[in-house]
C-alpha cells in the first residue's frame, strides 16, 4: 500500500450529532421568527443567528482537525521509513495499516490484517496485550513490552498519536551484532516528546548505547541542547561529536537522525538516503545541496546547486526576508504552505526552516512535504462554498425578476385586450410580451442553475424527445455539420421535464457546434447502462443500479484539463466576448442535477469533447397522450361562474394587474398588501369568499402559514398560490391543503383566470 493511497484513507466523516441538534435549533428559531413580531422576532433572530454562526464554527473546527490528523498521519509514515527494525502502524482496532520493509520481510506481506493475528504465531494471548499497551500508550504516549517465546526474545514498544498507534515489534534473538570498529555503521535515530522525553529509539541507536537516558538533554554532554548543532553525545561508554537533526515532526513528538560529526560533509552525502525532501542553503537564499527526495520534486531541468527563491513562490513577501527572520530565530521551524515553480500546474510544497551551524558558518536546513493534495482539498471546499453561494443569489436574483416580468407581461396582456393587429399600438404591445417572454426564459435559466425551477415532471422516451427535436437541432447546426442519431431499442425510459430536456439537449448541441466551426459531425447517442457497484467521477458518486445515457460528442477543438473543472460556473465560457453568455453549461448541469441526474465531460484538445449524461431508468409505461380540443377562446372570455377572489400579493404592481384581470371577467376581488390584513378581512363571518390567491414568500406571514389559520374557518374556500420561486418551496405545505394548485410566476393574464375559473368550478 503506498502512502498517498493509505492517506487517502483516512478521511473522516464529521461528526453530525451536535450538528443536527443545532440545526434544528436554528430551524425552529428561524420558525419563531417567522411567526411572532416586536422583541420576541428580534430574539428569536438573534439566536438563529448565532446558532447558524455555531454550526459553522464546528464545521470548520473539525475540518482543520481533520487536516492536522493527515500531517500527523505523513509524519508517522516517515518516521517508519526511518526505522530500521519492523515498524507497523495500526488504527485504534489493531488492524495494521502500514508496514515498512523490515517488518515486510520479517512477517511477509501483514497490511489489512490484524496485528493480534500477526503475532498469534509467537505468544499465546496476544489480544490482551496489545490492548492493555494501546491503553498504557493512550495515556502515556509510549508503552513497552517484552515476550520470551521459545524461539525468539520479542520486544514490543508503542508510540499512540491520536487514533493510530506505531508499534516496534524488535526479535532480540535474531539481531547480529555489529563489528567492534563499525559502532556507528547504521544511521541512528530517536523520537523524543516536546519537552524533550525519549520514547522511541531504533536499533542502530540502541546497538552502540543500550542504555539511554531519559531526555535529550541528558543524551548531550555539552548542554544546552539545541536542534540541528554539533553535539557531544554520549554514545556507549565515550562521547561522540554528532549533529542532531529533525526530520519528522507530529502531534506527539519529533524524530531525529544523529549524524557523526566527521562525516557530514559540504555536499550533504549523508542525508542523500533519507526519503525525507532536505535542502541545504545559505541565509541568501543559494542552495547548497539537495538530497535525492528533494531533486525529485522539482523539474528534471532544474540547475543543483541553484537560489531557494528561484524554486518556490507565493509566500505574500520576499522569500528572502522569510529566510534572513529564521537565520536570526525568528520564525525557526514554523511550516509554510509555498508554490513549486515546476511544469505541474499546480504543486505546492509544505517547507520548514531550521537555522544550523555549519563548518562555513551559520545555514539553513529545509525540510520539505508534498502538500498539494491538502491545497486541493481547501480548493475544492472554497470551490463549493463559492457555487452555494452563487446558486442562492440567482435563486433570489430570479424571484425579483418574476415579480417585475409578472407586473410587465401583465399590464401589456391588459393593453392588448382591447387591439387587433390593426391598431398602431399593437406592434410595439407585441414586442413588449415577445422580450417579456425572453426575459423569462432568462430567468429559468438562472433558476435551472440553482436548481429552483418549477419542473413538470413525466415519463419521458428520449428516443421521441430527440425525434421532435430533430428539425430544429438540424436548422441550429447549419449545413456544414452532420448531426448523427444513434439509439439503444431497448432504452427505457426516464422521469422528467420535456421543455427542460430538450433545454439540456439544444444547449450540448450549440456548443458542440461553436467547437466545430470548420464543420465536422456532432453524434448523439442513448444507451442503457447497468451499474454493479458505484462509480465515482469528478467527486460525484454514481450508485449502482440501471441508467438511461445520452453521449451528445464532437470532432472540434477540444477543453484544455486546466479549465474542465470550470466549465459548469456561470459566467465562465472558452468563446471570444459577445459569442457566449456562459450560462449553457450550468444551466444545463443545474438542470440535470434537479432531476436526480449527472453530467461529466470528456476532452481531448484538438479532438474533440464528449459529455455523457445519466439519467435513472423509470418503470412505469409511459401514458399515451389522449387526443384534446381546446377551444379558442378570447382573454375576456367570461368564466362558467364569477366568485369572489381574496388576492393576497405584497407586490404593488403584480396586485394590480392581478386584480384588473380577474375584475375584467366578472369576479369580485378583496385586496391585501400581506398575510396580516387578508386575516383581518376574514374577521367577518359573514363574508363569502370562493378563492384565495396568494403569494407565498411574504413579509410576515407566508402564504401557506395564514392559509391554514384561514381555513379553520372556512374548509371549504380553494386556494392558488403563485410565487417567483419553484414549486419545491411550497409543495410539502400544499400537500396539508386539499384541493390548492400552484401558479408560477411570470404568470399571463389567461393563466390567471383559467386557474381561477377551474377552482371555482
Amino acid at each position: 500500500m503506498t502512502e498517498s493511497t493509505f492517506i487517502g484513507q483516512d478521511a473522516r466523516p464529521a461528526p453530525v450529532g451536535p450538528m443536527a441538534v443545532l440545526l434544528a435549533a436554528a430551524i425552529a428559531a428561524a420558525g419563531l421568527a417567522v411567526v411572532t413580531d416586536g422583541a420576541v422576532r428580534a430574539l428569536c433572530t438573534g439566536l438563529a443567528v448565532s446558532l447558524v454562526a455555531s454550526i459553522l464554527w464546528i464545521a470548520a473546527r473539525d475540518r482543520l482537525q481533520r487536516l492536522q490528523d493527515r500531517r500527523d498521519l505523513q509524519s508517522l509514515l516517515r518516521i517508519a521509513a526511518l526505522g530500521f527494525d519492523p515498524l507497523v502502524l495500526t488504527d485504534i482496532d489493531g488492524h495494521i495499516c502500514h508496514a515498512n520493509a523490515p517488518a515486510r520481510d520479517a512477517f511477509g506481506e501483514i497490511e489489512n490484517t490484524p496485528l493480534s493475528q500477526v503475532l498469534g504465531t509467537r505468544f499465546a494471548t496476544p489480544g490482551g496485550t496489545l490492548r492493555g499497551m494501546m491503553a498504557s500508550a493512550t495515556g502515556a504516549g509510549t508503552a513497552t513490552h517484552e515476550i520470551l517465546a521459545a524461539e525468539s526474545h520479542l520486544r514490543l514498544s508503542v508510540l499512540a498519536s491520536g487514533a493510530r498507534f506505531l508499534w516496534r515489534l524488535e526479535l532480540i534473538g535474531a539481531v547480529t551484532a555489529p563489528e567492534a570498529d563499525t559502532p556507528l555503521a547504521g544511521l541512528c535515530g530517536l523520537t523524543a516528546d516536546d519537552s524533550g522525553r525519549i520514547m522511541v529509539a531504533n536499533a542502530a541507536l540502541r546497538r552502540v548505547s543500550p542504555t539511554l537516558p531519559d531526555t535529550l538533554a541528558d543524551l548531550v554532554i555539552d548542554p544546552p541542547f539545541r536542534s540541528g548543532d554539533v553535539h557531544l553525545v554520549r554514545l556507549g561508554a565515550q562521547g561522540v561529536p554528532c549533529r542532531i537533526m529533525p526530520v519528522a515532526e507530529s502531534n506527539t513528538g519529533t524524530s531525529y537522525v544523529l549524524v557523526p560529526a566527521a562525516t557530514v560533509k559540504s555536499d550533504w552525502t549523508v542525508l542523500d538516503s533519507l526519503p525525507i525532501p532536505v535542502i541545504r542553503l545559505w541565509p541568501d537564499g543559494l542552495v547548497i545541496s539537495a538530497n535525492a527526495a528533494a531533486v525529485a520534486l522539482f523539474d528534471p531541468g532544474t540547475p543543483w546547486p541553484g537560489r531557494f527563491p528561484d524554486l518556490v513562490e507565493g509566500l505574500g513577501r520576499p522569500i528572502e526576508e522569510w529566510l534572513r527572520d529564521v537565520t536570526e530565530g525568528r520564525g525557526a521551524g514554523q511550516p509554510q504552505v509555498l508554490r513549486a515553480r515546476t511544469e505541474k500546474a499546480d504543486q505546492f510544497l509544505q517547507v520548514t526552516l531550521r537555522p544550523y551551524e555549519a563548518e562555513e558558518g551559520r545555514a539553513l536546513l529545509a525540510v520539505l512535504t508534498d502538500a498539494t493534495e491538502l491545497k486541493s482539498l481547501e480548493a475544492q471546499f472554497v470551490q463549493s462554498q463559492k457555487m452555494q453561494a452563487i446558486g442562492q443569489l440567482a435563486g433570489g436574483v430570479a424571484h425579483d425578476f418574476n415579480n417585475l416580468l409578472t407586473a410587465i407581461s401583465g399590464h401589456c396582456d391588459l393593453l392588448l385586450v382591447n387591439r387587433d393587429a390593426g391598431d398602431p399600438e399593437f406592434g410595439d404591445l407585441m414586442q413588449i410580451s415577445h422580450n417579456a417572454n425572453r426575459a423569462a426564459s432568462l430567468v429559468r435559466q438562472l433558476l435551472a442553475f440553482s436548481r429552483t425551477q418549477t419542473l413538470e415532471l413525466a415519463a419521458l422516451d428520449l428516443r421521441d424527445t430527440l425525434a421532435e427535436m430533430a428539425h430544429l437541432l438540424n436548422r441550429l447546426v447549419g449545413e456544414r455539420i452532420q448531426l448523427v442519431q444513434r439509439h439503444d431499442p431497448a432504452l427505457a425510459l426516464i422521469r422528467g421535464d420535456q421543455r427542460q430536456v430538450e433545454q439540456v439537449l439544444m444547449n450540448l448541441v450549440v456548443n458542440a457546434r461553436d467547437a466545430m466551426p470548420d464543420g465536422g459531425e456532432i453524434r448523439i447517442e442513448t444507451a442503457m447502462r447497468r451499474l454493479t457497484q458505484a462509480m465515482t467521477r469528478n467527486r460525484a458518486t454514481v450508485t449502482p443500479g440501471d441508467y438511461v445515457t445520452v453521449t451528445v460528442s464532437d470532432e472540434g477543438v477540444g477543453i484544455p484539463p486546466d479549465r474542465l473543472d470550470q466549465i459548469f460556473e456561470p459566467f465562465f465560457t472558452t468563446k471570444r466576448p459577445g459569442e457566449g453568455t456562459g450560462l449553457g453549461l450550468s444551466t444545463a448541469y443545474g438542470i440535470v442535477k434537479q432531476l436526480g441526474g449527472f453530467i461529466f465531460c470528456d476532452s481531448i484538445v484538438g479532438s474533440g469533447t464528449r459529455f455523457t449524461l445519466y439519467f435513472g431508468a423509470h418503470c412505469e409505461a409511459a401514458a399515451p397522450a389522449a387526443p384534446t380540443v381546446v377551444p379558442a377562446r378570447s382573454p375576456l372570455d367570461v368564466p362558467d361562474r364569477a366568485g369572489v377572489v381574496l388576492l393576497v400579493e405584497d407586490e404593488a404592481p403584480v396586485r394590480a394587474f392581478a386584480a384588473r384581470a380577474l375584475r375584467m371577467h366578472g369576479h369580485v376581488v378583496l385586496e391585501a398588501g400581506n398575510a396580516e390584513d387578508a386575516l383581518k378581512l376574514l374577521d367577518d363571518p359573514a363574508m363569502a369568499i370562493d378563492v384565495f390567491v396568494t403569494d407565498v414568500v411574504m413579509p410576515g406571514l407566508d402564504g401557506p402559514a395564514w392559509v391554514k389559520r384561514a381555513l379553520r374557518a372556512r374548509p371549504d374556500t380553494r386556494v392558488i398560490f403563485v410565487s417567483g420561486y419553484s414549486e419545491e418551496t411550497v409543495s410539502r405545505q400544499r400537500a396539508e391543503i386539499a384541493g390548492s394548485v400552484f401558479l408560477p410566476k411570470p404568470f399571463s393574464l389567461t393563466q390567471l383566470t383559467e386557474a381561477v375559473a377551474q377552482q371555482i368550478t
